[in-house]
């Protein structure tokens, strides 16, 4: 902490004035302090400042409306100073419509000072002062740095550039993508960068937790709270302190939950079920879900103000298809992993079989393709790998789904190539061509007159 970091406190309750200022003083700040809205004014434009603590009324009002319009002006005055609110836990509401306006962050009445000059901390961190970082490079996404994380595309770079930028704060991340994209492998690799990196990383399936098992899992229990509390249970948060914990499939946690998640988020307290005194906790939250919050929000089945509490950064994960380039490192390193998690020989692939998994969807990811290498270099008796040993190692049931989502003309240039490659693979010949591939060799020949293949018998 340097003592250059200049905050300024607009509140007129002269209490909350002498509070806040001792307690940034002691932490290594410089406090200043408004306490009407012309005051404020007149300071943002006169002074240079870090970070701006602003609560929402100055007058009889409590609408709050007063300091959505304070804040308007001071990001029309100095938009790249971040401006934390301060607010009572009633106004929540309020807040999130000033962290759309641009504030960065909000604090509820009474604040926890560890968790405020976190938020402090980490939004002065996240703001256009924050230092130079270098350039990940595409070698770097295949060193220890990022195990696991194998790519040289430009859209995953710049993740693995963000993770780089936010992990040694304190700042909520939101990850989204579709399922199989890596979203907790971007969160692992956001612990291990950060200052909580010897600490637990505790992971949670919240789509996996019933409603009434919420507090119990996530807060734990007392002996005796219930029939079966034999004896004290520590939730995950508990587990997490000092760490970071990890909340995959936020989407889809139930409505009555997400309000007790939200408190726990904003004060890192709670209690556990059956125990009276409340614990404190220093947890960092690192969300992920396939699901669009959003929408959610907008339907009324996501809270808005959690919304805002876990997406002060998002991270989006890109699909595979859209990193095309990246397959082939990827069916390299899952080549190698496959050889020896399984103990088997070292299998190349083949220029087209190359082709043949770049040229497909994988609606399923990076998940999806690892499944299917896997699956084909246990069942390939060759060491060398061609498409149609992938297409035969398909399981059937995504056999039927590429049958009703591609088009005709696809389907049939792909039977083509591969009844070609079976016939190349046994040199042309017809029996055992047909066996491979699960036909007669009556319908054999039916198909190369259909597809125009003239090929000379060999029996």
């Amino acid at each position: 902490m340097t003592t250059s970091r200049r905050i300024l406190i607009c509140d007129d309750d002269d209490a909350v004035r002498s509070s806040l200022g001792f307690l940034l003083s002691k932490a290594g700040y410089l406090p200043n302090f408004a306490s009407k809205p012309d005051d404020i004014i007149r300071h943002v434009g006169e002074t240079t400042f870090d970070l701006i603590l602003l609560d929402m009324n100055f007058s009889m009002s409590i609408s709050g409306e007063e300091g959505i319009a304070l804040l308007k002006h001071i990001i029309s005055l100095k938009p790249d100073v971040p401006v934390v609110l301060i607010t009572a836990w009633g106004s929540v509401e309020l807040a999130v419509r000033g962290m759309k306006l641009g504030a960065s962050d909000f604090v509820t009445k009474p604040w926890n000072n560890v968790q405020l000059l976190k938020i402090i901390e980490t939004s002065i961190a996240l703001s256009g002062k924050r230092d130079a970082h270098t350039r990940v490079s595409a070698v770097r996404t295949r060193s220890q740095d990022f195990p696991g994380i194998i790519g040289e595309d430009h859209k995953l770079l710049e993740v693995l550039e963000v993770i780089k930028r936010v992990s040694p704060t304190h700042a909520p991340v939101l990850i989204t993508g579709e399922s199989g994209t890596g979203k907790e492998l971007i969160a692992s690799a956001i612990h291990r960068f950060s200052g909580r990196k010897d600490n637990p990383f505790v992971k949670v399936n919240l789509g996996g937790i019933p409603a009434s098992l919420f507090e119990s899992e996530m807060f734990g229990y007392k002996k005796g709270a219930f029939t079966d509390a034999k004896s004290d249970h520590r939730g995950r948060f508990e587990r997490a302190n000092r760490g970071t914990i990890f909340l995959d499939e936020i989407g889809d946690l139930h409505l009555a939950s997400q309000v007790k998640l939200l408190r726990v988020l904003q004060d890192q307290t709670f209690e556990r079920l059956g125990d009276q005194h409340s614990l404190t906790v220093d947890v960092r939250a690192i969300s992920a879900t396939n699901r669009d919050l959003y929408s959610l929000a907008c339907a009324g089945s996501f809270r808005e103000d959690l919304l805002y509490r876990i997406n002060l950064i998002h991270i989006e994960v890109p699909p595979l298809r859209q990193r095309v380039g990246d397959i082939p490192l990827l069916a390299g390193y899952f080549i190698d992993q496959a050889t020896t998690t399984y103990s088997i020989a070292t299998k190349t692939l083949t220029g087209e079989a190359t082709e043949w998994l770049c040229s497909q969807s994988w609606p399923g990811n990076v998940r999806e393709l690892r499944n299917i290498i896997e699956r084909t270099l246990l069942l390939a008796k060759s060491d060398v790998i061609r498409s149609s040993d992938f297409i035969t190692a398909l399981p059937a049931g995504k056999m039927a789904d590429m049958q009703q989502t591609a088009a005709a003309g696809t389907l049939d240039e792909m039977e083509k190539h591969l009844i070609l490659e079976t016939l190349r693979e046994f040199g042309g010949n017809f029996s055992k061509s047909a066996e491979k591939l699960g036909i007669s060799r009556a319908t054999l020949y039916r198909k190369l007159e259909k597809h125009g293949i003239q090929i000379s018998r060999n029996e």
